[in-house]
């Protein structure tokens, strides 16, 4: 089972994933916490900073974490990798081959996740954690380009992978407890636990 949370900056991802870490009901899966921080961590920039080489380098950690077997739970799978990059091209801070490969994973591996957790950000207030972004334009922005991937708006070339994305998205909103609840009876009704 692989179940990746997706969403924008500050919207409660790790608050969620963190939960689920705690939550006797599974002991059994891996959490997967840190993709763009691992990133980080070599040196590179991140967010509305990236490039070329920050993206190819998150890429290849989605690659992996979507090859995991048994319960993993990831912090951010694959639509994050080609919804940034995707911003990094409109800014020009991105090559087109790099962000063709982006399209070329999402296609490979969103086939892998059984379920995609997309966390709303209405009400989510941006919070600085010293690695995130606090730019509101640029959370705007990602926001916007998710929307427009999750509505299959502009990103139509292959009609599969979007039914798959539709399909296996379920939107998070409300409070951290009416989140929880939904990400209960979601793994519930899918018999994934």
């Amino acid at each position: 089972m692989l179940i990746g949370f997706t969403g924008a900056q500050s919207t409660g991802k790790s608050t969620l994933l963190n939960q689920m870490f705690n939550d006797t009901s599974f002991r059994k899966c891996s959490f997967i916490k840190e993709v763009t921080r691992k990133v980080a961590r070599r040196g590179l920039n991140i967010n509305e900073l990236g490039d070329n080489v920050t993206q190819l380098f998150i890429l290849n950690e989605h690659l992996t974490n979507h090859h995991l077997t048994g319960c993993t739970i990831l912090d951010r799978c694959i639509l994050d990798g080609w919804v940034y990059t995707q911003y990094l091209h409109e800014q020009g801070k991105v090559d087109k081959w790099v962000l063709d490969y982006a399209w070329k994973l999402l296609t490979l591996l969103v086939p892998k996740l059984d379920i995609i957790f997309y966390t709303d950000p209405v009400d989510v207030p941006l919070v600085d954690d010293k690695v995130r972004s606090v730019d509101k334009t640029f959370r705007e922005e990602i926001i916007r380009i998710y929307m427009e991937l999750l509505s299959g708006e502009n990103y139509c070339p292959d009609v599969e992978t979007m039914s798959l994305i539709r399909s296996r998205t379920v939107f998070l909103s409300g409070d951290v407890t009416t989140r929880y609840k939904t990400i209960e009876k979601t793994i519930s009704t899918h018999n994934l636990i």
